[in-house]
Order: C-alpha cells, then structure tokens, then sequence
C-alpha cells in the first residue's frame, strides 16, 4: 500500500500512461452505454412483446447474466425476436467482456502499472554517505567480469540503467542498480559520482564521448575509464574527460602474439607486482624439457621460481616433482635482473623459425601480425575478405585470401610447418572448429586463440587450445589494474594474480602447514612486507601477520580462500 502513490504518481506523470487510461476509461465509458441500452431494449421487448413487466434492475441483471454467459435461465423470451435479440447480447457480451476487455485492461493499466512498480523497485538516488563505489554505465559481459573482480575486492559497484525491465532483472541477479539516464548529469549526481573512485564508461564511442563530457560536468576529478572500439576515438575521448581510452582489442592482439612460440626461445613478462616479474617461457626445444620441476635447478642457474605451469591449456601448480614435456610453458616469478639470465640461458636454442600463421585479419588480428614484426617473427595471414586481406599485405609478409576450413588453402599458408597459429575470429565456434581442424593437420603446433564467452572455454581447450584468451577477461584485468594503480597481470583465461593480508588464523604458521596450496589450489609466490617483497619462499617460509600474500589461482580458488581462511 505505501507504493500505491508513488505507483499512482508515475502513471498519472508521463504522458503515454495518462494517454492509455484515458483510453481504457472511454472503453469501460463505451461498454456502459453498451449495457444501458441493451436493458433498455430488454423492457421494451418484455414489456410489447412478452407481455411481461420487470423492474429496471432485473433488466441490467438479465442483460449482464447473458453478456458475461452465465445464462442463469430464470428469465427467457418466449418470441423470436427476444431470442434473436438474446442472440445479440451475447455475442456482444462475448466480444466486449471476454476477448477484448482483458487485452484493454492489461494493455491499458496492467502493463503501465507493472513498469511503474518495475520503476519504484530500482533506486533513483543512492544514499548520501555512499562513497568509494565504481559507476558502471552500461551491463554487458565486460561490466559482468569487472564487477565480479569488484566484489570480490569488496568493492561496491552500481549499474546505471533506463529501462525498468532490465533493471529489475539485474536486481533480482543481484546487481546494484541505478535507474537513470547515463547521459543526464542529474543520474551522476543521483550516483554521488563525486565520492566515486571511478566511472567505466563502457558504450560505444560516441555515447562514451557524451559520457565523459556529461560525468565531467558533475565531477571535474573521477577517474573516467573509457573502453574504446575505434583507433581514431581515442585522442577524442580522451579530450572530452576520460583519465583512460582504452583500445581493448589492440591490447588482446598484442597480448595473443606475446603467447606465440616461433624463432629463439624468448622468456615472456606478463606482468609484476613492484620489482617482482611474473614470467612464462615454453618448454619445447630446451634442455628442461622431460626434467622434473625440481630436477630443472632453474632456482640455482637463474634465481628464478617456477611456481606453476601450462600444459595444452591446462594451469597447473608447479610440484617439485612435476614433469615438464615438450607442451609446457612454465611461469616464473623473479626480478629483472633474473629473467634477464633465464634469457641469456636459451640463448642460441631455436625452436622453429617458420613464419608463424594467423587466421583472421581484424582489428585484434592487424595487432597480433603488428606485435610479431616488431619481434622480427615472420607471419603468414589467412583472410577471407578480399578488402581486408589486400590492406593486410602491407604488414603481413605474406596474405592468402581464401577460407581457412579450406585444407588446400592451409596447406599454402604452412599449417604442417608453421610452429604457431593465432585464430582471432570474434565467433567462439569458428575458433574451436579451426582449433580441432590445425591440431590435425599439426599435432605439434601451438594455438592461441581468443574466445568471446568465457562458458566456450573448456571446449575450446579440449579442441586443442594451449591458450585462450578473452576480450571481456583481459578487459576486466585492465580495468582492475586501473583501479588500483599497479601493473596489469594477464596469465590466461581464468587465472590470476590476487593480493590477501595475512589473517588471523594464518598467522605464525608456515606456507606447509597453512594447507593454502593443498585446501584451495591457490600458489603463494610472493610475501610483501615492510615494503620488501620476498619471492623465495619454501614450505618452511612463516607468514608473518604484517605480511601481505601475493598469490596466483582462478577466482573460485580465492572465493575458496576467502571462505576458509577469511
């Protein structure tokens, strides 16, 4: 009942409502006369014909007995014409009550109704002492992962959203939801963007141009972040007010070619935390391959830790007693200085200097093929749009136009020979099929591919995947280490690097007998403390309760963690 007027005050409001019942009042207006004048009928018939005389009221009870077709029976016409008139009745009752009312009455108010309550149940304005939230203007997969991430960083996110339907939905699935306009200043404010820590500005480029400049009009220091499509956008979005114009499939591109194992064996940084380095190098081709983890004595020859490793898509905690084989890649941790001597260490060991194959020349495929020349890695592309594939012959060294599934086309571009294929096509089932279809045609070549649902990545590992990568993950990843100002961490497709404090129930005890590695599946690679990090770590090594955890694992690893240990 306490909703009624604000229900009431919203239809009454907009136009299109007050437009709707004032139809719905002229039709109930319109079954009246209906009504009125069918009993007026009923007593002239009675009264002239029948010979029979009834009271006014049981004139409206026939007429609506026999419109609504209960036909109780106790009052009939004996004539033709009063039954031939019954007829009419019902018949109009049967239009007018039965099939047209309920679709007036539901089109008219019942609708209108539900949207106002759909409206009243998303919050218009959020409280006042509201602060250190992130300001999401659009729900889509990348918002999904980043407010995933956020949640499990407690940190509190809202969604803006126009649409009451939708923003019921987001709120019965748990999401925090804003209704509002996300190019009116007034839902910034609403938004308390002033107390905000950032704004995603997550539309497409125009609309996050009118955003940013809308959000800068609230608030002149948020951090705006904005996801952009189109090269030529950034500079103008960054004019208008975004702090970060970030052109996501470029950034994927790239981070697919830093995956390609071609030409000499080069020891890949795919991110760090301060000094310490997160690194990944493949197996194949070296002196480690068929060596135990412990057997490798890399922490001897470099100072480097192998904390885990991959193997055809799989990520697996590094054991001192795991093999690794010619399909591995392993991941280290270390400083710049060690890494460098891992790499002076594969010095003058080749893999397979073949030009390596991309299929798909699009915007993430044009940044892997840009990526692999500045490595001085040779790159053949397939593509299928003649238009595309003569704009990519002035980056490629070689371009075949053709389809990809055609196995004499494959065979032109190198697929036995080639030692890495990229397959960049945003459609997740192109990709799996090409995936299965370059292991059969090369068992030995490594694929990296990028999928678009993250659901898609168990089958396109069991196609034959070594990694796999996604738009909306490395997006996520981006958006994070925006947010807490530290270098972007990318491993793969559902794995990552997290931070924890060291709890309560942790504290004092060493790595082996805190069961971190054995109950959630999570690798400590790092302590953090007193401004020092301290990468070499064994199962002897104390978590001090000042200590401050670097470790490696999916987000079900840390929920698991979050869970056990607080």
């Amino acid at each position: 009942m306490k909703f009624f007027p604000s229900q009431l005050a919203y239809l009454l409001s907009h136009r299109d409502t007050r437009h709707n019942l004032k139809s719905l009042v002229q039709y109930v207006v319109l079954l009246g006369i209906i009504i009125v004048a069918f009993t007026v009928i009923f007593h002239i018939i009675m009264l002239h014909l029948e010979e029979q005389e009834h009271s006014w009221l049981t004139g409206l009870y026939w007429t609506l007995t026999v419109m609504t077709t209960l036909g109780f029976g106790d009052i009939t016409f004996q004539t033709d014409v009063g039954r031939l008139f019954s007829i009419l009745v019902l018949m109009t009752g049967v239009i007018m009550l039965l099939i047209v009312l309920p679709f007036t009455f539901i089109r008219f108010f019942y609708a209108p109704w539900l949207e106002a309550q759909l409206r009243i149940r998303a919050p218009r304005t959020l409280p006042p002492k509201t602060s250190g939230h992130v300001i999401v203007c659009i729900y889509d997969e990348v918002a999904e992962a980043f407010i995933q991430h956020l949640k499990l960083s407690n940190i509190p996110s809202v969604v803006l959203q126009s649409d009451p339907t939708l923003a019921a939905n987001l709120m019965s699935d748990g999401i925090a939801v804003l209704a509002g306009d996300m190019e009116d200043v007034q839902t910034y404010h609403n938004a308390r963007v002033s107390q905000a820590i950032m704004v995603l500005a997550n539309a497409r480029d125009a609309a996050n141009c009118n955003i940013t400049l809308t959000v800068r009009e609230a608030c002149l220091d948020v951090p705006i972040v904005a996801v952009v499509e189109d090269e030529d956008a950034v500079d103008v979005i960054e004019l208008s007010g975004a702090n970060h114009a970030l052109l996501m499939k470029h950034k994927l591109g790239e981070h697919l070619a830093g995956r390609v194992v071609a030409g000499h064996i080069h020891v890949h940084i795919v991110g760090g935390y301060g000094p310490l380095l997160i690194a990944e190098f493949p197996v194949q081709h070296t002196n480690l391959a068929g060596l135990t983890i412990r057997d490798t004595k890399l922490r001897e020859r470099s100072g480097l830790n192998i904390v885990a490793f991959w193997e055809r898509g799989r990520f697996h905690l590094a054991k001192p007693d795991s093999t690794l084989n010619e399909q591995s890649v392993a991941v280290v941790v270390g400083n710049q200085e060690q890494v460098a001597s891992l790499d002076v260490l594969f010095r003058g060991q080749h893999i397979n200097t073949n030009p390596v194959l991309v299929i798909g020349g699009g915007n993430v495929g044009k940044a892997a093929i840009n990526s692999l020349r500045k490595r001085k890695i040779g790159v053949t592309v397939i593509e299928k749009d003649p238009r595309l594939a003569k704009s990519l012959r002035q980056i490629a060294d070689q371009v075949i136009t053709g389809d990809a599934a055609d196995r004499s086309v494959m065979t032109r571009a190198g697929i036995e020979t080639a030692p890495s294929v990229l397959l960049t096509a945003n459609d997740d089932a192109i990709n799996i099929f090409m995936a299965v279809y370059c292991r059969k045609l090369n068992n030995d070549i490594r694929i990296i591919s990028r999928i678009t649902r993250e659901r898609n990545l168990e089958a396109i590992h069991r196609a034959g995947a070594d990694f796999v990568l996604s738009y909306t993950t490395l997006t996520a990843s981006y958006l994070m280490s925006i947010l807490f100002k530290r270098e972007v961490v990318v491993l793969g497709e559902g794995v990552d690097v997290f931070t924890a404090r060291v709890t309560s129930s942790l504290a004092g005890m060493t790595l082996a007998e805190s069961g971190i590695g054995a109950r959630t599946g999570m690798i400590v690679i790092a302590l953090h403390m007193n401004g020092k990090i301290e990468a070499h770590l064994n199962a002897r090594t104390k978590l001090d309760p000042d200590a401050e955890m670097i470790m490696m694992g999916t987000n079900e690893q840390r929920n698991d963690f979050l869970r056990l240990f607080g």
